[in-house]
């Protein structure tokens, strides 16, 4: 069954965070740790040398951010997961983490058993957004929607903004083409053709590019 488990990378500068996060996935009979880093370097030397699934990568690092090991890591095996951990909701280093190829972000105040599951999900494909941290990125979009006059948003059709703005909101492609009556697969689609527009390769990068380039009037 070795062969099924989730190979995971634990990236801190903190041996003890390390060592909390090890001890709940032992717990576990579908992960393996195959290894561990404390900064930038090593995170890029690591990943290079054993190939994880998933890697669970601290924001902050005594030599840099993990956000630049994410997009390092990220341009040399595609395939590798990231799990950004933080200590701080902050929208920029989310926004920046999403833009990197992150495909998820929670917060270091997250439960255990809630963080295996967030590990798992992003193993598996996922995206995953912690919803304190979500709801910042939701408000500035909700206060105001007049988008900058931004070449790649301008290339969406009317509805491909609609679908767009719900997917922002973490609808799902069942829930969106229920309140757009429209079939799932053709929902499917659209989120195909609106992520070419915008050149970008996840759902949760289209809403951080929409979010960044949203204004509150007046300002």
């Amino acid at each position: 069954m070795a062969a099924d488990r989730l190979r995971v990378m634990l990236v801190d500068d903190h041996e003890v965070v390390r060592d909390g996060i090890k001890a709940q996935l032992r717990a576990q009979d579908d992960f393996t740790v195959v290894a561990e880093a404390g900064s930038v370097v090593e995170a890029v030397r690591e990943a290079a040398r054993v190939r994880p699934d998933v890697i669970v990568m601290d924001v902050r690092l005594a030599d840099g951010s993990g956000i630049e090991a994410t997009r390092e890591i990220r341009a040399q095996r595609p395939e590798t997961q990231v799990l950004m951990l933080t200590s701080f909701a902050d929208d920029e280093a989310l926004f920046a983490s999403i833009m990197a190829g992150a495909a998820g972000y929670v917060l270091k105040q997250i439960r255990g058993g809630e963080l295996v599951r967030a590990i798992r999900s992003v193993g598996q494909g996922q995206s995953l957004l912690d919803p304190a941290v979500t709801a910042s990125v939701l408000d500035r979009l909700r206060k105001g929607k007049h988008l900058l006059k931004d070449e790649k948003l301008a290339r969406l059709s009317a509805q491909e903004e609609r679908i767009l703005g719900l997917v922002a909101e973490g609808r799902t492609n069942r829930e969106i083409g229920r309140q757009l009556k429209l079939a799932e697969k053709t929902i499917k689609n659209y989120v195909s053709v609106i992520l070419s527009k915008l050149e970008v390769a996840r759902r949760a990068e289209a809403a951080a590019y929409l979010a960044r380039h949203s204004t509150t009037p007046g300002s």
